[in-house]
């Protein structure tokens, strides 16, 4: 049953990344394993998107966007930041201001090769999950 202590982290954290250390600490399990299983739900994230971004893209997202404009604001945002910081800058954003799965669909879609992507997100998930996992096992 310990097994379901680390469920809830895991998925969280492949959806919306800062939710893997919160749960963590609610469910009471350590600092590391906290770290290990946000870490493990970020990066299936970023392998699930990173081989199925071109059907995601096609099949469910077009179908779920009603702007049909390419250059919205947002789009500006992003293709900025991929100007200035490249695969890089994109995956240290992605847990605090992207989703895994949004990160990872903007920097493949871009022509971030996967081997560089896969890289810098590892390096991005563990650093800001040992970062949010510390601070919120010792503030709260």
């Amino acid at each position: 049953m310990e097994l379901l202590k680390y469920l809830p982290v895991y998925l969280g954290s492949m959806v919306k990344f800062v939710a893997g250390p919160a749960t963590g600490v609610m469910v009471g399990i350590s600092v590391y394993e906290t770290i290990i299983f946000t870490v493990l739900g970020m990066m299936t994230s970023v392998f699930i998107c990173s081989f199925m971004g071109k059907f995601i893209r096609i099949h469910i997202i077009k179908r779920f966007t009603k702007d049909k404009r390419k250059f919205t604001p947002k789009n500006r945002r992003f293709i900025t930041i991929w100007k200035k910081y490249g695969t890089a800058g994109v995956s240290f954003l992605t847990p605090i201001i992207l989703t895994p799965i949004g990160g990872t669909l903007l920097a493949s879609s871009l022509g971030s090769p996967r081997k560089k992507l896969f890289f810098y997100m590892l390096l991005s998930a563990v650093f800001w999950s040992c970062a949010f996992s510390y601070a919120l096992h010792f503030l709260f």
